[in-house]
């Protein structure tokens, strides 16, 4: 397979000046064929915060901004290097392949739930990098532990560096953004529901955080019932895609005995699911890996990006495929109509593996 690679240099003034640093990025966000963003975080300046006769120590708020450009008519199947801010970053990414090329390879990941336990999240992603630059990659939401946390969001940046200045990002939201105005920004997400295409795979990424839709119970249903008919008609539109697949953050089914019948908006859509041919979904929110199988979809739970780990202490009966409490992410490698999903633990080992065909 032969890949066309780029060289693309972009330089922007006014460059960062001597009150600012980089704090984030670069990465790139690409939800439409041929059109990509690229975008890095600054911090201007910063709060620092203490309560009144306390003495517990000051905390550090900084004022964050995005820089980004967005870049239009790029070639299909063909890896472009970039650099911004006069030089001072650098970074790279592959386009999707041609829409007539259905079988060109495609490797991506998921994973999810990096919250806290910042450590834990380093080791996660130093293990996932090793694995080699994914063509693009799928977070399941919970970057942060409190997304309206200004100073949560440089900790997260920093521990992604290496993965998102050399891939396609492509996020969730989780409960934990708390619908805040810094998932949007800094993530460049217009909505919190989207879809997008890549070679010959659909991906419908949800909204799953219903509570935060509104204060109002009847609005927060009208806006649910709205995504609902958004995601039919997406469906529905692509059942030519070879591969059909859903994500989002909150799980429709759950091993851990406390959570089971969490969510049953997101359970209530699995005759979605089934009625328009969804092979498989991805979510988080659990914190460690689980897969299901159930009438013909895999079921893949991944949040064992960092935040602190859940039992596996009740798995769905019939349905189980493997469960485990250990942190992990899944690596997916697709060629044409047939599909290799492995997924790894923290220390390198291999949890799970399943391989896939196209009916």
């Amino acid at each position: 397979m032969h890949i066309k690679r780029a060289a693309l240099f972009l330089l922007f003034l006014p460059t960062v000046s001597s009150a600012q640093k980089i704090i984030g990025g670069p990465f790139v966000t690409m939800q439409v064929r041929g059109t990509a963003t690229i975008t890095w975080i600054v911090q201007d300046s910063e709060a620092t915060v203490q309560q009144s006769g306390s003495t517990t120590p000051a905390k550090v708020y900084p004022a964050l901004h995005t820089e980004k450009t967005t870049l239009t008519g790029l070639a299909p199947n063909s890896r472009y290097d970039y650099t911004v801010a006069n030089g001072a970053l650098k970074g790279s990414f592959k386009t999707p392949p041609a829409a007539n090329a259905p079988d060109t390879p495609v490797r991506f990941i998921v994973y999810g739930d990096t919250r806290t336990r910042h450590d834990v999240h380093r080791r996660v992603m130093e293990q996932l990098v090793k694995a080699g630059a994914p063509d693009f990659v799928i977070d399941n939401g919970d970057q942060v532990e409190n997304g309206y946390d200004a100073a949560l969001w440089p900790i997260f940046f920093d521990i992604e560096r290496e993965l998102l200045r050399q891939t396609v990002y492509f996020p969730a939201l989780g409960n934990h953004e708390r619908n805040s105005s810094y998932y949007f920004e800094l993530l460049q997400q217009r909505s919190g529901y989207y879809s997008f295409d890549w070679g010959n795979m659909h991906f419908s990424i949800l909204n799953t955080d219903k509570p935060a839709f509104s204060t109002l119970a009847k609005e927060r249903d009208a806006l649910w019932d709205e995504e609902v008919r958004w995601l039919e008609q997406d469906l529905l539109e692509h059942q030519d895609a070879t591969w059909r697949f859903v994500g989002g953050h909150h799980p429709p089914m759950s091993a851990v005995a406390r959570r089971q019948e969490g969510n049953p908006h997101i359970t209530a859509l699995m005759p979605l699911f089934e009625k328009y041919k969804v092979q498989a979904t991805f979510w988080g929110h659990d914190h460690n890996y689980q897969h299901y199988l159930q009438k013909g979809i895999h079921y893949f739970t991944s949040g064992g990006g960092g935040a602190p780990l859940y039992d596996v202490d009740k798995p769905p009966a019939g349905i189980t495929q493997k469960v485990a409490s250990v942190e992990n992410f899944i690596q997916i490698e697709v060629h044409g109509s047939a599909i290799h999903i492995k997924v790894t633990a923290i220390d390198g080992s291999t949890l799970d593996e399943v391989d896939l065909k196209a009916k």
